[in-house]
């Protein structure tokens, strides 16, 4: 039963997206020349009912292609096309939190041969039925005999090996991205292989929960006592390479909080840059894991994260500079910036940038935090972004720019961000965010001044403060 949850081998895990490809074209074709022949509406149903479709066998695949709709699932697909939500980013949605699940003895049996515990030794109390199933596991309540609540993440059986194969099949992400943005209808200048590689490096790392439990810990020790931002403890003990517990994290979850009042939708809208930036503002390392499932709302403007699978740590060189480059922009020092994007490498070989180039090109890259604060979030701004990072038109400064692998994340890290806060409609003052915890500025906002006071009562560094050696994942 084990061996049968996660399809396995190159062959039957992609047969199923390659067949669904082939239908779909030809739906699309027929659902066309209905509406031309009188069906109005032909072509909005085929794209409601192909999208159900597409998520149920993205869903039931596991491993990466569950991974990979979740990540397009996050971003704002508004942004990128005539405005609409489109049904497949709507009914995508469901991945962040539901998938099939386990039946409850496979669950209570992988649970027992991990930890070397029948289930009622390891817990006073385990809720058979998951609160959410994902992509590589799903997630159960319990009661430790101390009293604690807990959340307990088991991975699905086979899903290592599905996963080991799809990274072996660097086609089979490459064609469900292109299947994606084909259905969508929508052109995206993206390297498919590139990003295909990426999501596959990214959900390899999730696969190992000791690494997952040794990145709670870190980041419980980071954001130890701060006001608003709340990160479970893990369990290592209940812990194994399939099985993590940690405790558990209330509040509500996206779809609730897509629901809320706005003042509440603000105040989580600056949490989330505050959590998203202090990893590389106070430590050296980015959260990397961004859709909004991974996030529980609190009713009092708090935030907490449930998934640590995806941490990337940055060489202290590049993130000084990074940090540098922002505020020397900021602050219109033009020769100042070109001077650190030089020593950094950030200018590509073989061409040439200006102090007024490289300039225009950080405006373009932080459209928030240039522009008049507060700053509204809207589909409208992360076209922008995006169309910035498009090095296929001609007038491109991005196609002058240097990224090696660990300055992606300097760019993909916010766009995530701040399409996360476009859903929610924020309002934010994104300059006085970014200001007060480089330490460029005092903070002028109410969850602003109760960070920075959590900074310096733990000692902590700001972002324009150099250190010698990571504080996060070092030991990972």
């Amino acid at each position: 039963m084990a061996e049968e949850l996660v399809p396995k081998g190159r062959i039957r895990r992609t047969m199923p997206l390659a067949g669904f490809t082939a239908r779909a074209a030809g739906g699309r074709l027929v659902a066309g020349l209905r509406e031309k022949a009188g069906d109005t509406g032909a072509v909005d149903r085929f794209h409601e009912k192909t999208a159900e479709r597409y998520t149920e066998l993205l869903g039931h695949s596991k491993g990466v292609l569950m991974k990979a709709g979740q990540i397009f699932s996050s971003i704002d697909s508004s942004a990128l096309g005539d405005g609409r939500v489109s049904p497949y980013e709507r009914a995508m949605t469901r991945l962040q939190t539901q998938s099939p699940p386990m039946a409850p003895a496979l669950a209570r049996s992988i649970l027992e041969s991990e930890l070397g515990l029948p289930t009622d030794q390891a817990f006073a109390k385990f809720t058979d039925e998951p609160t959410s199933s994902a992509s590589i596991g799903q997630v159960h309540r319990a009661v430790l005999h101390d009293g604690r609540q807990v959340a307990v993440k088991i991975q699905y059986p086979g899903v290592a090996q599905a996963i080991r194969e799809d990274l072996a099949n660097t086609e089979l992400v490459t064609t469900f991205l292109r299947t994606f943005l084909s259905l969508l209808g929508r052109s995206v200048a993206i390297d498919l292989r590139a990003t295909a590689r990426d999501i596959s490096e990214r959900i390899a790392e999730e696969l190992d929960y000791r690494r997952e439990a040794a990145n709670i810990t870190t980041f419980h020790e980071l954001f130890g006592g701060h006001p608003f931002i709340r990160v479970p403890q893990a369990v290592p003990e209940l812990s194994s390479d399939r099985v993590l517990t940690m405790t558990y994290v209330d509040g509500i979850d996206w779809a609730q909080a897509q629901e809320s009042s706005q003042d509440l939708k603000d105040t989580w809208g600056e949490a989330l840059w505050r959590f998203s930036l202090s990893p590389l503002q106070h430590a050296s390392a980015f959260y990397t894991d961004l859709h909004p499932g991974n996030y529980r709302f609190g009713l009092d403007g708090s935030i907490g994260i449930v998934d640590f699978g995806s941490v990337k740590v940055i060489p202290e060189r590049l993130r000084l500079a990074w940090l540098q480059m922002i505020v020397a922009n900021l602050q219109k020092r033009t020769a100042d910036l070109h001077a650190v994007m030089t020593e950094a490498g950030f200018i590509a070989a073989g061409t040439t940038m200006t102090t007024d180039e490289v300039h225009r090109w950080m405006d373009q890259n932080n459209p928030d935090v240039v522009g008049p604060q507060p700053v509204t979030y809207t589909a409208q701004l992360i076209s922008r972004n995006l169309a910035t990072l498009d090095t296929s038109r001609p007038d491109s400064l991005s196609a002058r720019i240097a990224l090696p692998p660990d300055l992606i994340y300097f760019v993909r890290v916010p766009l995530g961000v701040r399409s996360t806060l476009s859903k929610l409609g924020a309002t934010v003052n994104a300059r006085a965010v970014v200001e007060d915890m480089t330490g460029a500025a005092e903070p002028t906002t109410p969850l602003g001044i109760q960070h920075v006071a959590w900074v310096r009562e733990r000692g902590l560094p700001f972002g324009l403060e150099p250190r010698e050696q990571p504080k996060v994942g070092a030991q990972l």
